[in-house]
């Protein structure tokens, strides 16, 4: 029997299965304990992973093309925080202020790797393009990402230091990262013989990290402080957000004279956040008991993007196809 076409995948199931499992069974104690050192674990895993599967050649393939990177890194660490400040007046109001926070701290992510790529793929566009820009947003989100969240968040009380944000996140996610990458000539055909079962660790990780973070928030009373037709509006927001970062990033796209291949990578990459980086970045950033209300946005964007970006792609696809090459990039090496 086919699936039903309005269901998400079944990873976004499977975290919606783990909130509600927080929510009504909480971890307590002991237990909430060992698993804030069991999530520590995996988030230093999962960053390791990200370091061993990103090929240096896929970082240098298509430097040339700068101008692409250097939109696509804009539209993700500048139009997006612009963004999420500026509807301020009109958010504030309608959210509660964790919501609204963790509305900020999404617009301040790195876009995400693989589904950035796959859907570029699909929509014929330009991949060592998609594979270049979506992988340096990644390693640029270890630095910006902290300073955005002291810079958006300053004025509130579950906010630090970006500099000592910067530090914690240098020791627990970009340390494991370049000791990954440094291991890579070595870790790499593993990973490449085992990517299924790395991909099912990778969300495994995720779900555990996703249940700590939203218990110690349950105890902290996060569904009493969030009303539900504030996670309405919340939907709506997201969606809102969604739409206008695609709006912008083809409006720039092609104001700018890029190609067609060439936008359907900024589109993906530029509109796309992370829930793979976002969660642990937020378990680092922001105290246990906030956590739930500051990755509650990201894990409603997460599949809305990809559900939205998915039918845009197959429209990008069903183009005629075009005489003209896409802009000039060395092909990269498998990452």
């Amino acid at each position: 029997m086919a699936r039903p076409r309005f269901l998400p995948d079944n990873f976004t199931l499977m975290l919606i299965a783990t909130v509600l499992l927080a929510s009504f069974l909480p971890a307590y104690g002991s237990v909430a304990r060992g698993l804030e050192w069991a999530a520590m674990g995996v988030i230093f895993m999962l960053f390791f992973l990200h370091g061993a599967k990103l090929s240096r050649q896929a970082i240098w393939a298509g430097i040339s093309h700068w101008r692409l990177h250097l939109l696509v890194t804009a539209i993700t660490f500048v139009v997006f925080p612009l963004l999420g400040w500026g509807l301020r007046p009109v958010l504030e109001p309608l959210l509660t202020p964790d919501l609204y926070l963790g509305v900020l701290f999404l617009c301040t992510l790195p876009a995400t790797v693989q589904s950035a790529v796959t859907l570029t793929a699909v929509a014929r566009g330009n991949m060592p393009a998609a594979i270049c820009s979506a992988s340096g947003s990644t390693l640029m989100g270890i630095v910006l990402t902290p300073l955005l969240v002291g810079l958006l968040l300053s004025q509130t009380a579950n906010s630090s230091d970006p500099l000592e944000s910067m530090g914690r996140i240098a020791l627990q996610l970009l340390l494991p990262f370049a000791l990954g990458h440094g291991l890579r000539p070595w870790v790499s055909p593993f990973l490449q013989r085992h990517a299924a079962r790395i991909k099912g660790l990778d969300q495994t990780s995720i779900l555990l990290v996703v249940y700590s973070a939203f218990s110690a928030s349950v105890v902290a009373g996060l569904w009493t402080r969030i009303p539900p037709l504030a996670l309405g509006v919340l939907v709506l927001v997201c969606g809102l957000l969604l739409a206008l970062s695609m709006g912008i990033s083809v409006w720039l796209a092609r104001r700018l004279g890029f190609s067609t291949e060439d936008e359907a990578a900024i589109i993906f990459c530029g509109s796309q956040k992370s829930l793979v980086s976002g969660v642990p970045m937020a378990k680092v950033l922001f105290a246990p008991s906030v956590m739930g209300g500051m990755v509650l946005p990201l894990m409603i964007f997460h599949p809305m993007q990809l559900m939205v970006a998915a039918w845009v792609a197959g429209r990008y696809a069903r183009r005629p196809v075009s005489t003209e090459a896409p802009s000039a990039v060395a092909a990269p090496a498998k990452a």
